[in-house]
């Protein structure tokens, strides 16, 4: 069966409207997406790329026509809890490696943690750059937060998130979210009706 790698991180806006598209396609083509764990930043850091806040800050009309795609895809998949966190932009690094730390120990419990950390962040408007917060987040959704970012610490952690990092970029990923059937990369929610294409391409 064809493989889909997802190349996440919490602190993008784009990944958690993908999110919550992927299980209708999911549904549709019987493939499961696979998140790997990726620090935006180290992606940003290893190509040169830069948040589109600040990559568009000075091109006149871009930034608005992003807002509008962003509002066009959330009205086209009616995803109105979506809140624009106030606290943005938000250091990530703590959450991501939590789930670099149960993709090497518990992979069954991702799922849980993505969409736990990613309603925090985007529905729920949670100062996740407050790392007692977090702990308060992944408690109350039945973590055993205390050994998870206990966990997320250790040196295997940081260098399983770093290799994770670093082999997106050798794929060709220079931002989030970016996805992959096979070989074949995508970048952008906006690429989530391609990325349905090549699967059933693929599968046929």
């Amino acid at each position: 069966m064809t493989q889909v790698d997802f190349i996440f991180d919490f602190g993008s806006p784009n990944a958690y409207l993908a999110h919550r598209a992927i299980p209708g396609i999911e549904e549709r083509t019987g493939v499961k997406f696979r998140y790997l764990p990726c620090l935006l930043g180290g992606i940003f850091k290893a190509t040169g790329n830069q948040a589109p806040m600040l990559a568009f800050a000075n091109i006149k009309n871009k930034l608005d026509y992003d807002l509008l795609e962003i509002q066009r895809f959330i009205d086209a998949h009616e995803l109105r809890e979506f809140k624009f966190n106030p606290n943005f932009p938000v250091n990530t690094l703590l959450m991501m490696r939590g789930g670099a730390g149960l993709e090497l120990d518990a992979p069954d419990k991702l799922d849980e943690y993505f969409e736990t950390g990613l309603r925090a962040m985007w529905e729920e408007e949670k100062n996740l750059n407050d790392p007692a917060v977090v702990r308060e987040v992944f408690a109350n959704a039945g973590f055993d937060a205390e050994a998870l970012f206990a966990r997320a610490v250790e040196p295997e952690v940081k260098q399983h998130l770093a290799d994770n990092t670093a082999k997106a970029v050798e794929r060709g990923a220079f931002g989030v979210p970016t996805f992959y059937v096979g070989d074949e990369m995508f970048f952008g929610k906006e690429r989530l009706g391609q990325v349905e294409a090549e699967i059933l391409r693929q599968a046929s």
